[in-house]
């Protein structure tokens, strides 16, 4: 018995016309992509990642990560950085990160509790570290009493919004392996950082020194579905059983693998994630025009960081959807998507200047 195409007894309970500057992961799927899983679908497909999408992202990937890279399909964010982080950890192994990073304030203790490591955060200043503040944690080694460090963690676009150059990212990677530890990069928002940057992928990846990579889809378009890319394939160990073990192995990869297909062949990552900081350009120039608004951090690709009185924030959250950073200090975070419109710019900023005008 064949399914009827197309026919479903849900209803829609959403308008879709609606669009904040809560998060990008509010935006819904990418026409591109969803005709792409149309395309996977139908049939019989071997399970657990033996599928013929699977077997041909792995090239598709190394087109943009070179020869050595080996993709793993995985179903989230806080999984990727979980398991990444456990392939390169050793029971007593320690990660260096930033203070504001994803995996140190923002995944519920899950590298700690899940991976079984010890995190090292240092406050880093636009989110960023260096390799001067990784050696505020860099020591210790062989002292018995202290967590070892074995990995440098950064983020690339920050949780602030703020990217890192290509030297800079090779300078950390540089000062880590002298001093034996390896690099993980959460790239949950990494096309915009590469559309930021102008310089293909692999450029602040593979060629930096980074070793494992965590890639993110889900924020530029993706119904679900994040990767673990190993760039160093000598640095990690049991990829396949840790991610087993993790509970991120999927039944149905096909339907992960042919969403980054989709993503990755052409320039579909590019597109989105451009128009997505262009937004957050245009946003940022809107505000600025409010007397009373502080951009408080580099507008680097699709975030914009604010501080503006606490009422008026309360008001404007009544009529767009957006969060507080840090609610005591009055700090806001306003995200753009792939599907941000101009329109939606220009109609958030104009309400901003609206309830700031009726600010005491």
């Amino acid at each position: 018995m064949t399914p009827d195409a197309g026919r479903t007894d849900a209803v829609r309970r959403h308008d879709p016309e609606l669009r904040g500057f809560a998060s990008d992961n509010y935006a819904g799927v990418h026409p591109e992509i969803l005709a792409a899983l149309a395309l996977a679908n139908g049939g019989h497909q071997t399970a657990y990642g033996e599928d013929d999408y699977t077997r041909h992202l792995q090239e598709v990937f190394r087109a943009h990560f070179g020869p050595r890279a080996e993709v793993y399909p995985v179903f989230n964010g806080t999984g990727a950085n979980v398991l990444a982080l456990q392939t390169l950890t050793e029971r007593w192994g320690a990660v260096i990160c930033a203070d504001g990073a994803h995996i140190n304030v923002d995944e519920c203790g899950a590298p700690e509790r899940v991976g079984g490591l010890k995190l090292l955060a240092v406050p880093a200043e636009h989110g960023k570290l260096t390799p001067e503040l990784v050696e505020r944690e860099a020591y210790g080694r062989d002292d018995e009493h202290r967590a070892q460090p074995q990995v440098v963690s950064i983020t690339q676009t920050t949780e602030l919004g703020t990217c890192y150059t290509p030297g800079e990212i090779r300078a950390i990677c540089a000062h880590a392996h002298e001093r034996g530890m390896t690099v993980h990069l959460d790239g949950s928002r990494i096309a915009n950082a590469a559309a930021t940057l102008g310089v293909p992928l692999r450029e602040f990846t593979t060629d930096a020194g980074v070793d494992v990579l965590s890639f993110g889809g889900t924020k530029n378009g993706l119904l679900f579905g994040e990767c673990v890319v190993v760039l160093n394939p000598d640095a990690v160990r049991a990829m396949k059983h840790l991610r087993k073990l993790s509970m991120q192995l999927a039944s149905k990869m096909r339907f992960v693998s042919v969403q980054f297909e989709a993503l990755l062949s052409g320039e579909l990552w590019k597109r989105g994630a451009s128009h997505a900081n262009a937004m957050a350009r245009r946003l940022e120039a809107g505000a600025r025009g409010v007397d009373g608004v502080e951009i408080l951090h580099p507008v680097q690709a699709n975030a914009v960081f604010a501080a503006l009185p606490h009422d008026v924030a309360e008001r404007l959250q009544k009529r767009y959807r957006f969060y507080f950073w840090d609610e005591p200090a009055g700090v806001v975070r306003w995200m753009c998507s792939y599907d941000t419109t101009e329109a939606d710019v220009d109609s958030f900023t104009a309400a901003l200047a609206e309830e700031m005008a009726q600010s005491p």
